[in-house]
């Protein structure tokens, strides 16, 4: 078989590729090494940048997004007894929106059948070959058959795990890390949010997120140590924890249930330089990570495929190279952003085991300021609300 683009991984960062390379007459192949139902049955974030959703939206996928997500023009910060609320219209006069990286998936997917693109799930053993040759090659296992791909490029939005880094040679790779002493201990139940906007609390006993995936469909995080086993954690106890972190007004308008879903993440911070390979090209968890405090791994993710698409577009339909050459400064210099607005949230809002009073004044005193200063406001919402692509 024969493509321009093989794309390895079909979560949304994939199928969001697939979409807008479709959409500029540039061919594509998406291997993804688990079977389709399993891939949307993964609990992610739901927490869309303003940029995220406009490109959503011009990919021609955000139609279900508008009339089901939850636009959100605010979001409360907590620590301690004082509690704050910022106002992103206000501020810097955008918004985001809630919509479960579930559902955009399953956008995505409806509309990659739809155009009757090829997708191969259960793609096993997938190996990359002659990334500095003319052509490169990917060949996979499916049902016992061997198979092979000649493509001229290769994208990998295969995650964390994947095997795509894996293949670029491991001298060339810079690696970025910090593992945080810590995780978040989630639940998804179905009831409705204890807030219509996003609650953020540092407390004594630890962090706390009050989130949604819907307005009858809550997801609720604490902290824990990292280790922790999830079977120790029953239902009640997690509900009676969450309510010890929480402002008193929001601890009475909790309603709980049954977990649907109960689960650990760990917390990091990682990045792989460069992000380009011959040709490889490396996008969202396959080059970095950031901790989830920020929102901002699925939105990373969207702006690496948006840049790599209008790289592949300019090779293909203007006969450049200037941007795909480009891709991996261009990807890095907002990943770095990132990681740095998830790294000074994650370290405003955590409490650290090693942490001293001094510490916890320093803590206090940038929420302080964060609260009262608006200049100081509003680079913290534009950051949330997503810097520009």
């Amino acid at each position: 078989m024969r493509t321009q683009v093989v794309i390895v991984g079909g979560g949304p960062a994939g199928l969001l590729l697939g979409r807008l390379l479709e959409r500029r007459g540039v061919e594509s192949v998406i291997l993804e090494r688990r079977a389709g139902e399993y891939v949307l049955g993964r609990i992610r974030a739901g927490i869309l940048e303003h940029g995220t959703r406009v490109l959503l939206n011009e990919a021609g996928v955000g139609e279900r997004m508008e009339a089901d997500g939850l636009p959100h023009d605010g979001v409360t910060l907590c620590y301690d007894s004082l509690s704050h609320r910022f106002d992103f219209v206000d501020l810097v006069g955008r918004e985001v929106m809630v919509y479960g990286q579930t559902e955009v998936t399953r956008d995505l997917m409806d509309a990659r059948a739809a155009s009757g693109l090829l997708t191969i799930y259960g793609a096993e053993d997938v190996a990359l070959h002659d990334l500095d040759g003319e052509k490169a090659r990917v060949t996979y296992r499916q049902d016992g058959q061997e198979h092979e791909i000649v493509c001229d490029f290769i994208a990998g939005c295969d995650g964390f795990h994947g095997v795509c880094r894996r293949s670029a040679p491991e001298s060339a790779i810079s690696v970025f890390e910090r593992v945080y002493p810590f995780g978040w201990l989630g639940v998804l139940v179905d009831q409705p949010p204890v807030a219509p906007e996003l609650i953020y609390a540092n407390h004594s006993r630890g962090f706390a997120l009050c989130s949604m995936r819907s307005r009858t469909r809550s997801r609720y995080y604490i902290q824990c140590p990292a280790g922790t086993d999830v079977r120790a954690w029953t239902d009640d106890r997690f509900w009676d924890e969450l309510r010890r972190r929480l402002p008193p007004q929001d601890a009475d308008n909790l309603r709980t249930g049954e977990s649907l879903e109960k689960s650990i993440a760990p917390l990091r911070s990682f990045v792989a330089e460069p992000m380009r390979f011959g040709r490889l090209f490396l996008a969202g968890d396959a080059a970095h990570i950031v901790p989830p405090t920020g929102a901002k791994g699925l939105n990373l993710a969207v702006s690496d495929v948006a840049y790599l698409a209008g790289g592949f577009d300019a090779y293909y339909n203007e006969r450049s190279s200037a941007e795909i050459d480009d891709y991996s400064r261009r990807a890095l210099a907002r990943v770095w952003k990132a990681e740095r607005f998830s790294w000074w949230m994650t370290t405003m809002l955590h409490r650290f085991p090693e942490a001293g009073a001094f510490d916890r004044r320093i803590q206090r005193t940038e929420f302080e300021y964060l609260a009262s200063s608006r200049a100081a406001a509003q680079a913290m919402c534009e950051n949330y609300t997503g810097l520009p692509m």
